[in-house]
């Protein structure tokens, strides 16, 4: 059926685009591809697309080297179905770099799904979270360690805090605190970002020229 092709499809891009992702940031690959795309440490929905060339070949080979890949093996894909992955995979895309974690947010009804507060730390801290529609290979191979840190540090100094004030916090007062451990996090992904540009082809730090 149509619905059980595109889960398919989400599935099988989502791990090349997991897998693709690390690569891109290795080094060299990022200086000269990737980091276009990093320009913004705080995305927003028409980011999505805002890449280097090749890194939309490579990356969108997971796109449609699903389709590609179902129809060689099987013989049988409608070009409805094709419409409706790329729809959704758009969709996917501009939400994850949206900035916006709405109540009624896809992954706070199914919490296997990414969504825009997973991937914004992927811009924010640099490194971690390098899949794109799901959670779980981040979580498997421990490449989201950081960010659930990051999450328990939050959570840790608000419910401090809000001891230490002996009343609820105000929206404000929350807000202040996510702001601060944001800025920490995103000067350290400043730090990671050049450790990775630095280096060159063989791993090691590029040496400086004069």
């Amino acid at each position: 059926t149509l619905a059980t092709q595109v889960a398919i499809f989400f599935v099988f891009e989502d791990f090349w685009h997991y897998v693709a992702h690390q690569c891109l940031h290795y080094g060299p690959l990022y200086r000269r591809i990737h980091k276009l795309h990093h320009k913004f440490s705080a995305p927003f929905g028409l980011a999505a697309e805002y890449a280097h060339p090749l890194e939309i070949l490579i990356l969108g080979t997971g796109t449609i080297g699903g389709p590609l890949a179902y129809c060689w093996l099987t013989g049988n894909l409608h070009i409805v179905t094709v419409y409706t992955w790329i729809t959704l995979r758009l969709w996917q895309a501009v939400d994850a770099h949206s900035g916006y974690d709405f109540p009624w947010s896809l992954h706070n009804i199914f919490p296997l799904w990414s969504g825009a507060e997973h991937h914004d730390f992927h811009h924010m801290a640099f490194t971690n979270n390098y899949s794109t529609s799901f959670r779980y290979l981040d979580y498997i191979f421990g490449t989201d360690d950081k960010y659930r840190a990051y999450r328990k540090r939050v959570a840790a100094e608000k419910a401090k805090a809000s001891a230490a004030m002996h009343k609820k916090l105000t929206k404000a007062e929350q807000e202040a605190i996510e702001a601060r451990i944001m800025a920490e996090t995103e000067a350290e992904g400043i730090k990671a970002e050049k450790i990775a540009e630095s280096k060159g082809w063989a791993g090691a730090l590029k040496p400086k020229t004069q």
